[in-house]
């Protein structure tokens, strides 16, 4: 296997990850029934869910990055990279918008019309790869600047970014909330939807797009003279994986109190570095792991799923929320639940095979 081959598979692998912890978190919490929930099973299933989503925003900072520098090496212009990427952020964006009016479809009559203007996964995608098309035009690098300069400055700027996303949320939900604008333009700010506080369970701009920053920084240390040397270069990123999340925990307990409203588990940088520092050390273990490990002998099911981690989201949740639900809803036990998430698990994977096998015999053909 390849040095570039291993650096695809790793993160198609980290993206199927994501895909499994997607389908245990939405499984759950749509299945099982109202005594079930309150179980600790119940609990620790879900801490599961606050990865889905930063793993994927993370990881599209990463693909940002391996395809910037790959048209970068072919001499293409920044302006021209940055409209590519910020293309594709539109496209993706442009799905957010289609898969939620499928699901308004599909809910009629229940879905209220304003489930049109929710901002989910996909919105929160889009919008970052625009915004990082943005940051790698401004980084520069045109003509014969020094590639290794250019790559640094966008690493640092990704991170700056970064911080000052994770820094500015816990004011833009409380203190600073952009009341002023219309509730559909300040949900993509804070998520506050139709109500009155912004919720939880959607993707604003702060604090979801700080993840893409971060992912864009590894990205770009990946090309970086040490990082080359693979491992080393990622025994030190997963050192400073565990660093951040020990920072994290540190400020969290002695670090100054300076915001009117702290708020930990949903608005706080501290937990936002604390998972920031978990996805890097995952990273490096999905390296590991299909450089020296089983994911490098033959087929692996997270790196297939990885692949069509597009498709596998988009199907999943109209057989696990949808009316095509493949069990009863809030109705079932944990034997129950699990049951449907093998079910599901190996449905997506048929799915993602199919896909692939397809795609395969099209471009034979053409």
């Amino acid at each position: 296997m390849t040095s570039l081959q291993r650096r695809i598979a790793y993160i198609d692998w980290m993206r199927g990850l994501a895909c499994v912890l997607m389908f245990e978190t939405h499984g759950y919490d749509s299945w099982l029934s109202t005594e079930a929930k309150k179980t600790e099973f119940f609990r620790y299933s879900q801490m599961g869910g606050t990865l889905p989503a930063p793993l994927f925003i993370f990881l599209a900072g990463i693909s940002v990055a391996l395809v910037t520098e790959k048209l970068r090496g072919k001499g293409v212009a920044r302006g021209a990279i940055a409209k590519q990427v910020m293309w594709r952020g539109t496209e993706v964006f442009g799905l957010g918008i289609l898969f939620r009016a499928q699901e308004f479809i599909l809910g009629i009559p229940i879905s209220p019309w304003t489930d049109l203007l929710r901002v989910d996964v996909l919105n929160i995608l889009g919008l970052s790869m625009i915004l990082l098309g943005v940051l790698c035009w401004v980084a520069g690098g045109d003509g014969s600047a020094i590639a290794a300069v250019v790559r640094m400055r966008n690493l640092v700027l990704a991170l700056a970014a970064a911080t000052a996303v994770a820094l500015a949320t816990p004011a833009m939900w409380t203190t600073w909330r952009p009341k002023f604008l219309p509730w559909p333009v300040e949900s993509y700010v804070n998520g506050v939807h139709i109500f009155d506080k912004p919720q939880v369970w959607l993707f604003p701009i702060f604090p979801w797009v700080a993840f893409a920053f971060v992912g864009l920084a590894v990205g770009f240390w990946l090309f970086t003279d040490l990082a080359r040397r693979e491992e080393l270069g990622f025994l030190t990123l997963a050192l400073a994986g565990l660093a951040a999340f020990c920072a994290a925990l540190a400020l969290d307990r002695w670090g100054p109190d300076i915001y009117a409203v702290y708020d930990y588990w949903h608005t706080s940088p501290n937990f936002f570095l604390a998972r920031s520092g978990v996805i890097v050390v995952i990273l490096c273990a999905a390296y590991a792991w299909c450089r020296w490990g089983w994911g490098q002998v033959g087929f692996s099911p997270l790196e297939q799923l990885g692949r069509t981690s597009l498709l596998v989201y988009w199907v999943h949740i109209e057989f696990v929320y949808g009316r095509l639900s493949i069990l009863p809803k809030g109705r079932c036990g944990i034997a129950a639940a699990t049951a449907g998430l093998c079910v599901i698990f190996v449905a997506m994977l048929g799915l993602s095979v199919a896909r692939t096998r397809w795609s395969a015999r099209r471009e034979l053909v053409g």
